[in-house]
């Protein structure tokens, strides 16, 4: 156990140093508008290994797509399926053996909320 203690007190410091050079210069530098790119290192003195990962930007990342709100026409058409739904599947809830509530159907296929009607 000592000795891994001496091998490591006497790891060179001079190999620290470039690493510490590199990582900084990757880490500095701009990608160009479409890119983004990241760099992780870990370890410590003598032995460490960075990865670096770049992907092309497709968009951006912050802006969340909101679907057009329904319309009447939409919405009737949702309602109605979902009342032929209901009829021919009769979605209840039943407790299993270890208490867990679960639906049941009438219909096969009703689970998936698919009407064959």
């Amino acid at each position: 156990m000592l000795t891994s203690c001496r091998a490591r007190a006497r790891s060179p410091l001079w190999l620290a140093v470039p690493a510490a050079v590199a990582i900084s210069i990757t880490g500095g530098t701009s990608a160009f508008a479409g890119y983004i790119e990241t760099t992780g290192c870990v370890g410590r003195w003598a032995m460490w290994s960075c990865v670096t990962i770049g992907k092309a930007r497709v968009g951006d990342t912050y802006v969340r797509h909101v679907p057009e709100a329904f319309g009447d026409a939409e919405k009737a058409a949702q309602s109605e399926r979902d009342h032929r739904w209901i009829a021919r599947c009769h979605p209840i809830i039943v407790q299993d053996g270890y208490g867990v509530p679960r639906y049941r159907y009438a219909a096969p296929g009703c689970e998936f909320g698919i009407n064959k009607d």
